[in-house]
């Protein structure tokens, strides 16, 4: 057992998120774009979503009352941990299928790993979250694999 990390902690790998469904619509793929700067005539024009849509199409819409100090919502699949200053530790997505509007999309999130290990500055903890996005035929459309790191 490592010095931060727990049974008790440790037991959350493998914890899932109840599932997520959201309805993707020309109009949102149209505003995405356009505040992405993208060039591509089918993404200005809402016939596919381009890359990193699905990103915001997840996110709880919440009052700033319910956001953490550095701008997000709290993430209530995740226990709490002994550290809590949080930086980017890295993002994986893999696209199986394209989006288009009318599309049903369901993500599901599972804490998959939860690790320590020994910085310059002491001990970090990190944790990986993987997302599944499925269609409504039960597709994988996208994963997507997010590692944090806190200190």
């Amino acid at each position: 057992m490592s010095a931060l990390l727990n049974e008790e902690l440790l037991s959350t790998i493998g914890r899932s998120s109840e599932p997520h469904r959201e309805l993707v619509t020309r109009r949102d793929i149209r505003k995405y774009a356009v505040a992405t700067s993208n060039r591509q005539r089918k993404y200005l024009d809402g016939d596919e979503a381009p890359p990193m849509f699905h990103v915001p199409l997840f996110w709880d819409v919440v009052e700033l009352d319910q956001l953490s100090a550095d701008g997000v919502s709290i993430d209530s699949l995740l226990p709490k941990f002994p550290l809590e200053k949080a930086m980017a530790g890295g993002l994986k997505i893999e696209y199986h299928k394209p989006v288009y509007p009318g599309d049903w999309l369901t993500a599901t999130r599972t804490l998959t790993d939860i690790y320590e290990k020994q910085g310059r500055s002491g001990a970090l903890i990190f944790y990986e979250v993987v997302m599944d996005v499925r269609n409504d035929d039960g597709e994988l459309v996208i994963r997507e694999k997010t590692t944090r790191i806190l200190r």
